[in-house]
């Protein structure tokens, strides 16, 4: 179920409108409140949004099965468009979470291992360093020191190839972790190989109809280019993200926050779902390393809850994006938890957004915002909400 709160005015939105009214009714006399969720909502984004002069966001949240979304000013500054529940934003490293779960769903599917590696599955980069190093290295930043980014020459499949064939590692394979959208970038092109067809046909024609997400792209059609947010950069101009090497796997997705929130429903229960899907989100959510406060799992990043806003603004801080750190490999690797706080942050040039939830608990957020705005930012506001939302079903739960 899904309902929209946009300033004030709540919608359903389902062909069986008033069912979904009475339901949402029982809903707010049992947890936190229609009235008081907007309250909560507004009261954090509204003063967020002034304070870094964001045109337009969109944020939805999940309750106890419901799904609210809300959403707040313009999707184009220089057309007035406001934002609405079609409208698409860049999610940019958000994607990776999707790219982790094609890749695990190959692995389900028998495609391939996590543990094979890197040369085996292109042989264009035996003999490389690359050939000592493993796809779940490449998962998790372990690979021994692959960049945040491609240097500036690298343009093409080409010159990527080559780029990786020339790469020496800093560390050895599995040793530290250096977040980087080549080594995930390579793990995505590797497991669409493995499956046999491109990642991009992969990730539109297979993994997002499997989670009934239809609003959710890789490369925007042009019948729905009128719905796609124009971002801002910091001196206020106009940006959509440019393509770029392994941009779809790394951080190339475009999606609404109605769907968004749909994929965070389908990480917290996916009991709905094919049971090879099913198996490999759970699968997305294992810990593989211990890094600092956190845990790295495929795509996700992980906390053990409750946990604290520090901790949170810690994990994503910019020296944990940044800067290498000692990754203590999990032996064995840890089971999927529900009582683990899941979250990933995501950006590009006019772009930013964040998704937190918290599967024992029911509750999960996915912010979006045509300006890339500071991530501790949207830590606190999702923090804030989250924190509202689990306060009142914890006080709910007492005796």
């Amino acid at each position: 179920m899904n309902f929209s709160l946009s300033h004030g005015r709540f919608v359903a939105m389902s062909t069986f409108a008033a069912s979904m009214l009475v339901a949402a009714s029982a809903w707010a006399q049992t947890s936190l409140g229609q009235d008081r969720l907007q309250h909560v909502v507004d009261g954090t984004i509204k003063p967020l949004m002034e304070r870094n002069a964001i045109p337009g966001m969109a944020v939805a949240v999940i309750a106890d099965g419901k799904q609210f979304v809300f959403n707040y000013g313009l999707a184009s500054q220089e057309g007035g468009q406001k934002v609405t529940d079609s409208t698409l934003f860049e999610m940019g490293s958000i994607s990776k979470t999707f790219t982790a779960t094609l890749a695990a769903y190959g692995v389900a599917r028998g495609a391939f291992s996590l543990s094979d590696k890197a040369g085996q599955r292109l042989p264009a980069l035996a003999g490389s360093d690359l050939d000592n190093v493993s796809l779940l290295d490449l998962a998790t930043y372990t690979a021994g020191g692959l960049p945040l980014q491609f240097p500036d020459e690298v343009t093409d499949d080409a010159r990527m190839i080559a780029y990786y064939k020339a790469w020496h590692p800093a560390f050895p394979p599995g040793t530290h972790r250096l977040y980087s959208n080549p080594s995930i970038g390579l793990f995505g092109y590797l497991a669409a190989g493995a499956m046999g067809k491109p990642f991009d046909d992969l990730m539109q024609t297979e993994l997002l109809p499997l989670l009934g997400l239809s609003n959710t792209y890789v490369r925007v059609p042009q019948e729905r280019m009128a719905d796609y947010a124009w971002g801002i950069t910091k001196d206020g101009r106009p940006i959509r993200v440019s393509p770029g090497p392994m941009d779809a796997e790394a951080y190339g997705i475009k999606t609404t926050a109605t769907d968004l929130i749909r994929f965070v429903e389908a990480n917290i229960n996916g009991s709905r779902l094919d049971e090879t899907l099913r198996r490999a989100i759970a699968a997305t959510h294992v810990g593989y390393y211990k890094v600092g406060v956190m845990q790295q799992g495929l795509g996700w990043e992980m906390y053990t809850y409750p946990t604290t806003l520090e901790r949170l603004l810690a994990g994503n801080s910019a020296k944990m994006a940044f800067e290498p750190h000692e990754a203590h490999k999990l032996m064995p690797p840890q089971p999927a938890r529900r009582d683990m706080l899941f979250n990933k942050t995501g950006s590009t040039n006019g772009f930013g957004g964040y998704v937190a939830y918290v599967p024992a608990r029911g509750i999960g957020i996915a912010i979006l915002a045509n300006k890339n705005y500071p991530i501790p930012d949207r830590i606190k506001a999702a923090w804030q909400i989250l924190s509202a939302l689990d306060g009142q079903k914890r006080s709910a739960s007492k005796p």
